[in-house]
């Protein structure tokens, strides 16, 4: 049985990598204090209750991202002789999966709380005393969760599109859901305060449908990558550049008249095979090891690359994906 290579980042990308282990760990420490505090705070809102929940869905992108990093470059074997790089692709839909179902169940819960009619109220708390309004309080914790949560979104972004990491990218889109949802929530818990009881209702459904919104569009692509679709660009899930850089490489061989490229996308790398109509036989498997090569040669995703000769190519049907 062939067995592929054993994965590795390139040394180059080592310290990203590592830097992304530890900023998700900051990430989960961080975000338990954020839940630990609204779970005290949370009081009757509906918002609060929401940003809790929201918060208590951040830590799965972020703690399943460290399971994967101890799964995704163990070394292939027969039982897996693709290796264990998918295990980055059920992560990253296991935590679209929870975002989109939570999201939607968030979003009937307000709709029905402005249906009903439902009046918060936020009690007082005496400190050293003095009653204070626990709104106050709520709005303090709301504050704590959102500034930290830019700067983790901004440092993860990056990291993401270097190393090719979905589930990654998805947890910083979580961090930008968490500080919009904290700002939305400080609205809302304000509302409460003035007494316009919808707007805690209101605040919440906002929030629901944000999450729902990121949860459809993640769940959407995770499905995607399972079905072994096209590799995508993590940002604005376009083609990847580097399926036409392949065939532009293969075609740029002397020996080659004509080339197709497949691609599909494990996790990290990319796995594929190259279809050539060649101008002569002459040195053919020379040619074809140096054909290989030189796509190995363009990027570091490129893990597993085959080629095939053929004496012609089919006509390919384009179906654009309308997702």
């Amino acid at each position: 049985m062939k067995i592929t290579k054993q994965f590795e980042f390139p040394k180059a990308l080592l310290p990203k990598y590592k830097k992304a282990k530890r900023i998700e760990i900051i990430s989960i420490a961080y975000l338990i204090s954020t839940a630990l505090l609204m779970y005290i705070t949370m009081s009757g809102s509906q918002t609060m209750k929401t940003a809790w929940v929201e918060d208590m869905l951040s830590l799965i992108p972020a703690i399943s991202f460290l399971i994967t990093t101890k799964i995704f470059n163990k070394a292939p074997n027969e039982q897996f002789p693709f290796g264990y790089h998918r295990v980055s692709s059920i992560a990253y839909l296991c935590s679209s999966l929870a975002l989109f179902t939570v999201g939607g169940l968030l979003l009937i819960d307000a709709i029905l709380a402005l249906v009903r009619q439902e009046h918060p109220t936020i009690g007082t708390v005496v400190i050293f005393g003095q009653p204070i309004w626990m709104g106050y309080l709520m709005m303090l914790v709301l504050v704590y969760a959102t500034i930290p949560a830019i700067f983790l979104g901004k440092v993860k972004m990056p990291l993401a599109e270097k190393l090719h990491e979905k589930n990654l990218y998805a947890d910083a889109k979580m961090n930008k859901a968490d500080w919009m949802t904290a700002v939305a929530s400080i609205i809302g818990v304000a509302g409460i305060g003035l007494g316009w009881w919808w707007t805690d209702a209101i605040a919440a459904a906002i929030i629901s449908a944000d999450i729902l919104h990121d949860g459809y569009v993640n769940l959407r692509e995770a499905t995607y990558d399972m079905l072994d679709q096209a590799p995508k660009t993590i940002d604005d899930q376009d083609i990847h550049p580097i399926v036409d850089q392949v065939k532009q490489v293969l075609e740029g061989q002397d020996w080659v008249k004509k080339a197709e490229v497949r691609l599909r996308e494990d996790g990290h790398v990319f796995f594929g095979e190259g279809f050539i109509v060649p101008q002569h036989t002459d040195h053919l498997l020379s040619h074809i090891n140096q054909g290989v090569e030189a796509v190995y040669q363009l990027d570091w995703k490129i893990h597993d690359f085959h080629i095939t000769i053929v004496d012609q190519l089919p006509e390919q049907p384009k179906e654009k994906n309308k997702g």
